[in-house]
């Protein structure tokens, strides 16, 4: 038990150092510009994966019809009856 003071003395020491570091970033010449290219970033990346999850919605979508396709290509069609040449009353010679 005699160490929680010492661990909780070097987890004071490492968050203040933290600070420390943090702040002397935000006073660093194109420490703003940094700043703003990261949120930027960070934007584009949150609208990247909203697109990227609208593609799994649409890919499901795809590969639903396609089992519905190839249900439908597997099944037997029934024969149409084509009107055939027999059928048709003969032509005399000088008809058109």
């Amino acid at each position: 038990m005699a160490q929680q003071p010492q661990s909780r003395d070097f987890l004071s020491r490492l968050a203040e150092a933290g600070e420390d570091a943090i702040q002397r970033l935000g006073e660093a010449p194109g420490a703003g510009r940094l700043a703003e290219a990261a949120n930027l970033l960070r934007d584009r990346a949150d609208e990247l994966q909203r697109r990227l999850r609208g593609i799994d919605v649409l890919e499901r979508r795809v590969e639903k019809l396609e089992q519905r396709l190839t249900a439908l290509e597997n099944k037997p069609t029934p024969r149409r009856r084509t009107p055939s040449s027999a059928s048709k009353p003969a032509r005399k010679a000088g008809e058109s």
